[in-house]
């Protein structure tokens, strides 16, 4: 099996990646039942899974596969509170895309 990571997105990067697991890191500005809207850079929709517990106004990383209408089908969610840099989360992300060849590779 080859290796192959995981990108770290915010909401432009993610026609990119239709189809691929991504990694998300943002602020939960609400929560609609299996739903829920995430701001990374701009909003982002993620159908949560049944082990996803997360609360409105806090920071929360998602691991999902990105659907064609850009939504993200949450596979695993981990609730960060509510004392997260976000500024500092979608610099990462901006980073890892400018410098791919270190940090994203198929």
């Amino acid at each position: 099996m080859e290796a192959s990571s995981t990108a770290r997105v915010i909401c432009s990067y993610l026609d990119s990646y239709v189809g691929k697991n991504v990694i998300v890191v943002g602020k939960v500005v609400q929560i609609r039942g299996d739903e829920a809207v995430i701001d990374a850079d701009g909003n982002i929709t993620a159908h949560l899974n049944r082990g996803s517990h997360l609360a409105a106004g806090n920071g929360a990383q998602l691991i999902g596969k990105v659907n064609p209408d850009l939504s993200v089908k949450v596979l695993s969610s981990l609730d960060l509170g509510n004392n997260v840099d976000f500024s500092l989360a979608n610099l990462v992300a901006k980073v890892s895309h400018q410098n791919k060849d270190l940090f994203i590779y198929d």
